[in-house]
């Protein structure tokens, strides 16, 4: 007899045990409407960025000249009667003398050709021109002013900072010093040449003004005489400039750390 064996069927295989769930990475979550578009500057890709080449730029010779003069008083000592040109009226002084000046600008040469126009009608017509007070202006020129000044007619003169050459206006400072008329250096002889419709003025002055601006006048002329006028002595003897690179002051600030090493070795030994 055969005797058959019968595999009998295996049961359900047992669940697996649960594995451990990974936690789910945050995503950020990004809006639809703006999405990133990341830039690629390589070659045939985006247009490069714009950078600042002015430092490669060949400026123009007054320009060039303008900042190697700048330099040029920073590196080298300059004597009293230069350095006093870099010590101008504070903001709010400036302010006043420009809002005092403003009101006493000369006519135009419209205006003047209007006034005599109407002056040579009056005359062609039988009558007497019209006839009235000085007009009362801020004067310029600086052989005008000096005669001002020698004659003590000025009020109060203004002087530019940024004269170039300089030496038109070094020796204003001391002249008014010594007639006692008082002064002030403001910054910008453009400033100066927009009150009197130039491109630049040197040095302007008052000799007087309307009787309503005679107290903004007298707390301006005490300001400056307190700055300049009564600080003669101690700004002739202020000498100015002398201040090297950053470079060179860092090579300065490292021989100084070199030689504080070296003294500190020697005193340890």
């Amino acid at each position: 007899l055969r005797v058959v064996q019968c595999k009998m069927p295996k049961g359900p295989k047992a669940a697996a045990p649960p594995a451990a769930k990974k936690k789910a990475e945050k995503q950020p979550e990004e809006n639809s409407l703006f999405e990133r578009r990341p830039k690629n500057f390589g070659i045939g890709n985006n247009v490069q960025p714009t950078r600042d080449m002015s430092r490669f730029v060949k400026w123009p010779k007054n320009v060039r000249l303008q900042r190697q003069r700048r330099i040029l008083y920073q590196r080298l000592k300059l004597p009293p009667a230069i350095n006093q040109f870099t010590r101008t009226v504070d903001k709010n002084t400036a302010t006043e003398v420009f809002k005092l000046l403003n009101k006493y600008k000369p006519e135009t040469k419209e205006q003047k050709a209007e006034r005599l126009k109407e002056a040579a009608e009056a005359k062609s017509a039988g009558g007497a021109p019209p006839q009235g007070k000085k007009p009362v202006y801020a004067k310029c020129g600086i052989n005008h002013i000096a005669t001002l000044v020698e004659q003590k007619k000025a009020s109060l003169v203004v002087i530019a900072h940024d004269v170039d050459p300089i030496e038109i206006v070094v020796w204003l400072p001391a002249l008014c010093r010594k007639m006692d008329v008082p002064y002030c250096i403001v910054k910008g002889k453009a400033r100066l040449g927009a009150v009197v419709h130039k491109k630049t003025a040197t040095a302007l002055a008052l000799t007087g003004v309307k009787k309503e601006d005679e107290g903004s006048l007298s707390k301006l002329v005490d300001n400056v005489r307190s700055n300049f006028n009564d600080r003669g002595e101690e700004l002739n003897r202020k000498w100015g400039g002398g201040v090297m690179g950053a470079k060179s002051q860092e090579k300065t600030r490292q021989k100084e750390k070199a030689i504080a090493r070296e003294a500190a070795k020697r005193m340890q030994a």
